[in-house]
């Protein structure tokens, strides 16, 4: 059987990180020369707000950043890989709660799975570096690059490692389980085939030897017997391979119960299904909400499947009913945008990197998502949102586009190309766009730089304001806020308003035209007097400044904050997928 070269379609997990890769030059340079970078922390403080405005916490999202990889330790507990919050979570499944978090300092960046070896040892893939980590049960952690978008990894009965890549590569290797010798091709792409799977993703050996698990691109579950070819960019044609499968929209994972019965789970229809591995024959045992990820049978035969798009983690029950381990919601609130919609109701439109959700903006009480396309036919995948009259402009790193929309019918109204934009609001007749490829600040319809990246003023601008005339830029790394005016379309030199300020990040004016803005090393939301350049503290404890993985701008998902008609504000905190109302008293 012969796969397509061409880019499948059905690709809608793995890509969203790609472009992130493509900016990994530009990340090096930044952290390494950026005068007043900080390490983002995480901020634990309750929040509380300055004297005159009162605080509360609006929406409170899953409790970690999307659910991926799954597999249960030798202690009993189930370990949830999340890409987005760059750290593998230990949950208690008897009680449903959180008992420990592996992170940078334990090794851990970006894991996208994880898998126990026959040791005890933990093993796990950091998809967007490439790499793959060790951790023994003394905690000795060591690491070994494979390949960028290294994602599912497998041990075989005998003890063999395997990954395979995904999204931003594809193909299947084996690893020496001490990560030292170098890893053995199976697999590989090639020009003529650049992607000669189709995305093997998290995946499971059987004892007859064969690894069992979906194609994500083709829609398919194959038996793939790794020792029957080698190093071929033709493995349809080279190797055993047999289809047992076909027709899923999207399958994800496919792991065996201890009787020995293949479970697959779909993503995009929520469905966990049954799959006779001799006849083929498919049989839904569970319908679950879309967006699912990975799945992990524990020692006493209890399923429990992890979902990417809302961070839920759930055990499924013989009878195809749910028990909620940690519920799903917000998993990375960035950018936030208020419309008011019929009888002057306001809404509190959250871009939350796969979805874009929209909130009571008094109750807090959800209205529904969007789940964001990759493409911009439709509304992408979002990472910031500014109100445009009726209108959103939103702009999705993880796309790369900029897009002018209607929330409510989902039209697109202007979509503008971008290699990795992070804020965009409209100035005049067009749209101004931070695009960190484009090299700073630049208008989305000419591409004229507006205020350049230059390491010397400028370094990590991050968050824009404007009030139709000129515009107001914050620079994550230097913590200066600029100014920025312009005749016509032609920027004049920069001005600072307000230095001295602790990763800057979103921007928004209040109803008294002071300019506010979010500093996410401090946790804090300030207000700048434009006149005197005078900061104010309105809020400080805020749960955000999410640390960023490696290979990612150190800004990651900048928190934004919005103003409703009232003067209410709101702020997104992404350490605690969390939105925030501060209103004066």
């Amino acid at each position: 059987m012969q796969r397509s070269s061409a880019m499948p379609r059905k690709v809608v997990r793995s890509l969203a990180f790609v472009l992130f890769a493509g900016v990994l030059a530009f990340v090096a340079q930044a952290q390494t020369d950026a005068p007043n970078a900080v390490d983002r922390t995480t901020v634990s403080a309750s929040a509380t707000a300055a004297s005159g405005y009162e605080i509360v916490e609006l929406v409170r999202g899953a409790a970690f950043h999307g659910a991926g990889g799954a597999d249960v330790g030798p202690d009993g507990l189930l370990y949830v890989a999340s890409v987005f919050g760059g750290e593998i979570v230990v949950l208690d499944v008897e009680r449903g709660e959180l008992v420990g978090r592996l992170r940078s300092d334990d090794g851990v960046s970006g894991p996208d799975d994880v898998v126990f070896g026959p040791d005890g040892s933990l093993y796990w893939t950091d998809m967007i570096v490439g790499e793959v980590g060790r951790r023994t049960l003394d905690g000795v952690v060591t690491k070994q690059f494979v390949a960028p978008g290294v994602a599912s990894i497998a041990f075989a009965d005998d003890g063999r490692l395997f990954v395979a890549l995904n999204g931003m590569g594809d193909g299947l290797l084996e690893l020496d389980p001490e990560l030292l010798a170098l890893p053995r091709p199976i697999v590989v792409a090639s020009d003529e085939a650049p992607y000669p799977l189709g995305f093997f993703d998290a995946f499971e050996f059987r004892p007859d030897g064969r690894l069992y698990g979906p194609l994500l691109a083709a829609g398919m579950v194959i038996a793939f017997d790794v020792d029957s070819c080698e190093a071929t960019s033709s493995p349809w044609t080279h190797c055993e391979i047999r289809v047992l499968a076909s027709g899923f929209d999207s399958p994800v994972a496919a792991k065996f119960d201890a009787n020995g019965v293949l479970h697959v789970l779909d993503a995009e229809t929520g469905h966990v299904v049954i799959v006779d591995v001799e006849t083929g024959a498919l049989a839904v045992v569970a319908e679950l909400e879309p967006g699912l990820d990975n799945l992990a049978f524990d020692a006493a035969g209890r399923l429990f499947v992890t979902n990417a798009t809302d961070g839920s983690v759930v055990e499924v029950l013989a009878d195809g009913a749910v028990r909620t381990l940690t519920p799903g919601g917000l998993v990375a609130p960035a950018g936030v945008a208020v419309l008011e919609r019929a009888g002057g109701v306001a809404s509190v439109f959250v871009a939350d990197v796969i979805r874009l959700w929209e909130y009571d903006a008094t109750t807090g009480a959800p209205i529904g998502f969007t789940k964001g396309a990759l493409t911009g036919e439709a509304l992408v995948r979002p990472t910031a949102a500014w109100a445009d009259g009726d209108l959103l402009v939103l702009t999705s790193a993880t796309v790369g586009a900029v897009q002018v929309v209607d929330p409510w019918s989902g039209e697109v109204v202007e979509l503008h190309a971008a290699g990795f934009p992070y804020e965009a609001v409209r100035v005049g007749p067009d749209v101004a766009v931070i695009d960190l490829m484009a090299g700073g600040v630049v208008w989305a319809g000419t591409g004229e730089v507006i205020l350049p990246i230059d390491e010397q003023q400028v370094f990590l601008p991050v968050g824009l304001a404007t009030d139709g005339e000129r515009l107001w830029v914050s620079d994550w790394a230097t913590g200066i806020v600029w100014q920025v005016a312009f005749e016509g379309s032609v920027a004049s030199p920069a001005v600072p308003v307000a230095s001295e300020l602790v990763n800057p990040e979103g921007l928004a004016f209040d109803r008294e035209g002071g300019l506010l803005v979010v500093e996410s090393g401090e946790g804090r939301l300030a207000r700048i007097d434009l006149p005197s350049g005078a900061i104010e503290e309105i809020a400080v404890g805020l749960e955000l400044g999410l640390p960023a993985i490696a290979g990612i701008p150190p800004a990651y998902l900048p928190n934004g904050v919005a103003v409703d008609a009232s003067g209410a504000i709101f702020v997104t905190g992404d350490v605690g997928n969390v939105l925030y109302r501060i209103s004066k008293r």
